[in-house]
């Protein structure tokens, strides 16, 4: 998912039946309903690590069942380990109890809100953004993942995201070419500048793909 975490933990698996973001990495796979799969809630996730959790669906969706999260957490917080929270609906982190040296972030894939739910029904952008802000009121740590970067408008989107002041921000392209509204490799890097001003900038490798495009 991410190469610096040293692995990923999935306690809750199955289709996200709730986003269906049509670029979905998971989607090449024949998935069974989502479910808590307890065998998780088992296993030893060691100590001192660097764990993103839920890379196969999205387990803060609206269609999770609360008790599945708080097993979950529950779990995670008898490892003192840094976790990785990643969601579409990161308003739903608020529900619940949060170790403060965690990661708490989302996926934002433009500032262009005429894109909402041509390719996802997750919650809309700008609900995400508010999302974001809030939780960084709450002195959490977050970041943000710009994958798969769609088109955008430079300053719009560098100050959207200067408002949610994230400890990171990832950037990453759509490895599986789904036909998406792509920006140039010059425009990618124009935001870089900007977001370089006041947050730290982690690109993955498959955005090396626009400058060759």
């Amino acid at each position: 998912m991410y190469s610096f975490v040293d692995f990923t933990w999935n306690p809750i698996k199955g289709k996200c039946e709730q986003h269906d973001c049509i670029y979905c990495y998971m989607k090449q796979f024949k998935l069974n309903p989502v479910r808590l799969d307890e065998g998780e809630l088992k296993v030893n996730l060691g100590l001192h690590r660097k764990i993103f959790v839920g890379s196969s669906t999205d387990m803060w969706a609206e269609d999770i069942p609360t008790r599945w999260i708080s097993l979950s957490l529950m779990h995670a917080d008898q490892y003192p380990n840094t976790y990785y929270y990643q969601s579409k609906n990161p308003k739903r982190f608020s529900e619940f109890d949060i170790f403060p040296h965690n990661f708490l972030g989302t996926t934002i894939e433009t500032n262009r809100i005429d894109y909402d739910g041509d390719f996802s029904t997750a919650p809309l952008v700008n609900k995400r953004f508010a999302a974001m802000r809030n939780i960084k009121r709450l002195r959490k740590k977050t970041f943000i993942t710009i994958e798969p970067i769609m088109d955008f408008d430079v300053i719009d989107f560098a100050k959207e995201l200067l408002y949610c002041q994230p400890d990171f921000v990832n950037i990453g392209a759509d490895s599986k070419r789904h036909n998406l509204p792509e920006p140039s490799w010059e425009k990618v890097q124009e935001l870089i500048v900007e977001l370089s001003k006041f947050t730290e900038v982690r690109q993955k490798s498959n955005l090396e793909r626009l400058k060759h495009d």
